[in-house]
């Protein structure tokens, strides 16, 4: 935890949703890292913002 900033995600509780819509573990394995590092990135940017 950080104040201020998203440092990443709950992949546990993404898994486990992943899980329950169906989506192959190889499949979350694969793109979770990459969809969680870009959600990050702009959520952080956004928060810099202004406006926020």
């Amino acid at each position: 935890m950080l104040p201020g900033a998203v440092i990443g995600w709950d992949m546990s509780a993404a898994l486990a949703l992943g899980d329950a819509l169906g989506v192959p573990p190889l499949v979350m394995a694969e793109l979770l890292p990459v969809i969680e590092a870009v959600m990050v990135a702009k959520l952080n940017e956004q928060m810099e913002r202004p406006n926020g």
